[in-house]
Formats: structure tokens, sequence, C-alpha cells
């Protein structure tokens, strides 16, 4: 009976060793960079040198990226809005509001995100990205011309961070070959 015993704990521990190696082939780990609008800046009404449209162009944005706005309560917002609301600065129906700085928002899903400040967005404190699955395309302001630029602001705005918080990982498993033959040999053995 021992000898039964041992041989049913075996192929349970064979099994989940399986199990578990066939969903870490599928498992995909995404784990956001951090991005601080407006560098040093920050999420303030823009000065004619520094426009968040230009902040944007130097950046890619992925899913699981988070925006942070730092502004100080009570001076500022930040505001989710839709394009129609972006445009004409107008936050009646946001989709998603906060007052209290600094705020964050995670950029959970594909295509345009618009934020603007509901203090200043006529003065041009308004924010335009696009954001894609996998960071190959360059992102920005998804409408030209939305956000102000100063002319020649792009030449002179400064490089992106070289101490950045980037703690992007992206850890793709793809055991075609490999899961076969560790499948085979666990129950073989």
């Amino acid at each position: 009976m021992e000898i039964m015993a041992t041989k049913f704990g075996l192929s349970c521990a064979k099994l989940l060793v399986l199990v578990c190696l066939v969903f870490g082939c599928v498992v995909k780990v995404s784990v956001g960079r951090t991005y601080t609008v407006g560098d040093s800046f920050g999420w303030q009404t823009p000065n004619g040198v520094v426009t968040f449209s230009n902040w944007a162009g130097q950046h890619t944005f992925v899913v699981g990226d988070v925006l942070e706005f730092n502004f100080n309560t009570g001076v500022h917002t930040a505001t989710r809005v839709n394009k129609n609301a972006f445009d004409s600065c107008n936050a009646a129906n946001p989709i998603d509001d906060k007052t209290d700085g600094p705020a964050k928002f995670t950029l959970d899903t594909t295509g345009d995100y618009y934020f603007i400040c509901t203090i200043h967005c006529n003065q041009g404190q308004k924010l335009a990205i696009n954001v894609t699955s996998t960071g190959q395309s360059p992102s920005g302001s998804p409408s030209p011309g939305s956000s102000p630029v100063t002319p020649g602001s792009e030449s002179s705005s400064p490089p992106p961070p070289l101490g950045s918080t980037s703690t992007r990982v992206v850890a793709t498993a793809s055991f075609v070959i490999l899961v076969p033959s560790i499948v085979i040999s666990v129950l073989l053995s």
C-alpha cells in the first residue's frame, strides 16, 4: 500500500508540474512604466515653451503604463474626457475626474486618451495621447494641433529624462517545441 501511495503522490506531483509548465507558457506579464506628465514642469498651465503635445511626442505609451499628473490640489485638475470634450474644453461628462494632486491614471486599453485641466483647458492645459499594445509605434497627440505648439518649441524641448522610472517588463513564454518534449518526458517517467 505504501508503494501505491508513493506512485500516486509522484503522479500528482508530475501532473502539478505539467499544469504549471503549460500555464507558464501562456502567461504574459506586463508591468507598466510610470510617466510624470510634463516631466519636471509638471501638470501646469503651459508657458509657451513647454507644451503637452511636445511632451507626449517624446514617449510611446503602452497598455499598463501609468500617467502621473503632479499638481497642487485646488489649483488644477486632471480630468479624462472624450475627444469632443477635449476639443471644446467641456468637462460636463468626464470619464474620470481627479481633483486631488498628484493624480494617477492607468492606461488599461489601447486607443486615444484625452486629459484636460477643467480650470485651465482654454489656456492649453490639455493632453492627448495614443496607447498601443506593444510600444512599437510612436505616440503623441492623436490630433496634431489640438494642444498648443509654440513655433520652434519642438526642437527646444528637453530630451526624455535619462533616469526615468521604467518598470516595464514584458515576458512572454512560447515553448512550442519545449512543452511537448516536457510533457512526454513527465508522462513517460
